[in-house]
């Protein structure tokens, strides 16, 4: 088994370096990682400057690259370019922080496991509730090298990714495993409003979460319960059940568009 590895944390991010060790006993590794922090730049690609790609010495890994993009770019570059054998599996992570409900959208580490999943290969994103500069992920990755063994005898769902959000507890105090939906997660955004010596106005985003009511099975109260949360993720966004409704809402439009008749009708 070939597992990709890859984050948004950047190379040298303790996370990553924790999978390293404990999936290389039970498979051939792989990491492409960026060059320093990328966090928060969603499915985000670089498509206006170069990307520089550089070999990276690492323990317990076939090869490394650090690349100087985002989290997708190394994903794309792993596997179109920079690996010559078929990869099996790719897993993000493990965040230093949760990747919990509309976090997805925003989240480099998810973002990166998703490009996987649009490359064909089964994907897994894992993230740590916790922003402690010392955290142990131990456990974390013990836990993800037991899930990528369930994964890879049963598989995932075409389309559709794994999110993984583990909470910063010893595995006795952890209270259970729960398949869980993406949950409500906003932010007070605070845009604190500074100038540069040469006197030109810049912000600087900051804010913490709003605590909010969630569903029983939401990925947010499981972690909030002390329970590891695994949430299934689908690519396709698409709100199938609203379709047939707004087939009817354009339809006097759509059958005016059809004869040539595309003016004002209302």
């Amino acid at each position: 088994m070939r597992i990709l590895l890859c984050n948004d944390d950047g190379i040298h991010a303790r996370g990553i370096h924790a999978l390293m060790s404990e999936l290389s006993s039970i498979a051939e590794i792989f990491v492409a990682a960026p060059d320093r922090e990328r966090s928060g730049t969603g499915h985000s690609i670089t498509v206006f400057e170069p990307i520089k790609v550089t070999p990276a010495k690492l323990p317990r890994v076939k090869a490394g690259w650090i690349v100087g993009g985002t989290p997708v770019d190394c994903v794309k570059l792993a596997i179109n370019k920079l690996i010559e054998e078929k990869i099996d599996l790719v897993v993000s992570g493990i965040n230093h922080g949760p990747n919990l409900g509309t976090d997805v959208l925003y989240s480099g580490t998810v973002s990166a496991a998703a490009e996987g999943v649009i490359m064909g290969v089964p994907s897994i994103a894992v993230s740590l509730d916790s922003y402690e500069e010392e955290m142990d992920f131990t456990f974390a990755a013990q836990f993800t090298r037991n899930i990528v063994r369930i994964v890879m005898k049963q598989g995932i769902e075409k389309d559709t990714l794994l999110n993984i959000n583990i909470p910063p507890l010893a595995p006795q105090d952890i209270r259970g495993i729960r398949i869980t939906k993406l949950g409500v997660r906003n932010y007070d955004n605070l845009f604190d409003e500074r100038q540069d010596p040469r006197g030109n106005t810049y912000y600087w985003l900051g804010g913490g979460v709003v605590e909010e009511e969630q569903d029983n099975d939401s990925d947010v109260l499981a972690v909030r319960q002390a329970c590891i949360s695994i949430t299934p993720i689908r690519l396709d966004l698409t709100d199938y059940e609203l379709i047939k409704k707004y087939k009817k809402i354009f339809g006097r439009y759509l059958a005016f568009f059809s004869r040539g008749e595309a003016h004002d009708i209302t």
